[in-house]
């Protein structure tokens, strides 16, 4: 199977239309819709189908799917090491942090690298550290600053960060200088990024604790907004706190104290690509 091909396909199904493939490929739109009937011919049944949304990928596709990124990454990382041992300098990084404490850092880190290095195009990347995680095993993210999590990867710490519970500033806890973690479960619980692995899952968890969830949110400035509004509490890494006016919350350490490791996480060395190797090396001698 050609991985360019493949590569295609995925870009394909990304776009949701063969034009806007052909676009960010470079490729003419008769090309790529080549490039897709041939891998259908090769592989003896129809991998994508016109929708209202657009093209869309086959039930038979997307069982291939897993296949197709793991030939389109070694096709890319098979490029990337061709062209070093050539003395050309291509690539692609995706790099990422769950925390904006360290945007700045990893901006001027990419800014001074691709200055050295204009051949390699740099990707940033949001999310929490669960998708980034899930991205770290689909090999979609290259570099990525998460809280510490079970897996097969490299990790280089960076600060260990408490947990903190978030009241608001009015909360009679306050007067204690702490809040115990049982708490949560009888007073109205504002869950941030429900339905993930979050720290706060991991920590409540540990301590055999199921809060009473009252309030969803997908986003820690509406959590900040909840509390200071007086509608319930919720518990946060202390490093979510940058750059937040927390006007009318009170930062309340927990009992027990709850910890996590903050670090970059990368793939391991032999997955790595030479351009995604060079710019972890680059940016562990800058580590702020």
């Amino acid at each position: 199977m050609d991985t360019e091909k493949c590569a295609a396909l995925l870009c394909v199904i990304e776009s949701g239309s063969i034009t806007a493939a052909a676009e960010k490929l470079g490729y003419t739109v008769s090309g790529v819709s080549r490039m897709m009937a041939a891998m259908e011919a090769e592989s003896g049944f129809p991998l994508l189908v016109r929708s209202r949304s657009g093209v869309v990928p086959t039930e038979d596709c997307i069982g291939l799917l897993p296949t197709v990124r793991e030939l389109a990454r070694l096709g890319g990382l098979y490029e990337q090491r061709s062209s070093a041992v050539r003395g050309l300098e291509t690539g692609v990084i995706r790099v990422g942090s769950v925390y904006s404490a360290w945007y700045d850092w990893l901006a001027q880190t990419i800014a001074r690298f691709s200055a050295l290095h204009p051949g390699i195009e740099i990707r940033f990347l949001q999310g929490s550290s669960s998708e980034f995680y899930a991205a770290l095993a689909e090999h979609e993210v290259d570099f990525c600053i998460v809280s510490r999590r079970e897996g097969d990867y490299d990790f280089y710490p960076l600060r260990r960060d408490p947990l903190v519970a978030w009241v608001p500033a009015g909360h009679p806890r306050v007067k204690d200088g702490f809040y115990p973690l049982q708490d949560f479960e009888t007073e109205a619980y504002i869950d941030t990024y429900p339905g993930q692995e979050t720290d706060n899952e991991r920590a409540f968890r540990a301590n055999g604790l199921s809060p009473r969830g009252q309030f969803l949110s997908v986003d820690i400035q509406a959590t900040r907004a909840m509390v200071a509004a007086g509608l319930g509490v919720s518990l946060c890494n202390a490093v979510l706190a940058h750059g937040l006016d927390l006007t009318g919350i009170a930062e309340l350490e927990t009992r027990p104290r709850c910890e996590v490791e903050i670090g970059i996480a990368a793939p391991g060395k032999a997955d790595r690509s030479p351009a995604a190797d060079r710019f972890l090396r680059f940016s562990l001698e800058r580590l702020p």
